[in-house]
């Protein structure tokens, strides 16, 4: 299994987050795992919801050292 891409949204509050993990997602080859680290209470909310709508899989959130850690699949023929 190859290591996720990695975006750090911390500090940023909503939209940025999911709006950083949208743009990232379009780079990335369907299959292929987003790591998000957040810090933005809202975000625990945002990134489920964007994931359902534009059909990723939402792989969960942990907390890692104070910050919000979201996974993200990408899938296919998806932006």
């Amino acid at each position: 299994m190859t290591t996720p891409e990695e975006i750090d949204t911390r500090g940023m509050r909503c939209p940025l987050p999911v709006l950083r993990a949208q743009k990232r997602l379009r780079a990335m080859p369907p299959g292929a795992v987003l790591r998000v680290l957040a810090d933005d209470p809202v975000a625990l909310i945002d990134m489920p919801h964007f994931c359902a709508e534009a059909g990723h899989d939402y792989l969960g959130a942990s907390d890692e050292g104070g910050s919000q850690v979201h996974l993200i699949r990408k899938q296919n023929g998806r932006p």
